[in-house]
């Protein structure tokens, strides 16, 4: 597959939580956690396993020291499992009154079973208790990630205020690892 020349980026929001449209599906196998104490290294995990293929790569470029301070305070990680395996996650970070959705996703062999809308919807359940009065809940996206990820997005109430392009950032095109 090659990758767009274009970075599209697809900002949406949700002003008030009657726009919320969950969609949970529970199953008796599937748990999710809320990190307790954020552990760098288990962090990279769940971000190189969730996003590696959808160009995540912000994350990789930072010390060890500065991701972990970037992980305290104003960020909350929920972690998916089913049978006891991580499955994806969901971060939360509070900027003032409003809540961003920094990062979500699956692994690769838990996609498709479901379990996303329902992550997705519990993490939007989490960031409205957390967003204070008169904030919102919004998540960006891009041509980057699934194709699924903007209607899922649709789907639970997000309505879309903004759109940019620019070149594909040469971190995107360059494929690092680390």
């Amino acid at each position: 597959m090659t990758k767009p020349t274009t970075l599209i980026t697809t900002y949406l929001q949700m002003t008030h939580p009657d726009q919320f449209k969950p969609a949970f599906h529970p199953a008796p196998d599937f748990t999710i956690s809320k990190i307790e104490r954020v552990d760098a290294e288990f962090y990279l995990f769940l971000y190189r396993s969730v996003g590696y293929e959808w160009g995540w790569r912000d994350r990789l470029y930072l010390s060890p020291d500065d991701l972990q301070a970037l992980l305290g305070d104003g960020r909350k990680i929920y972690v998916a499992y089913v049978d006891g395996v991580p499955a994806g996650y969901i971060e939360l970070e509070k900027i003032d009154s409003d809540v961003e959705i920094a990062f979500f996703g699956l692994r690769r062999p838990f996609i498709g079973h479901g379990l996303g809308k329902h992550l997705l919807s519990f993490g939007i359940a989490r960031a409205w208790d957390w967003a204070g009065q008169g904030g919102r809940v919004w998540v960006h996206t891009c041509n980057l990630d699934s194709a699924v990820a903007l209607p899922n997005y649709q789907a639970r109430g997000f309505v879309i205020y903004k759109t940019e392009e620019e070149p594909m950032p040469e971190k995107y095109v360059t494929d690092f690892m680390r």
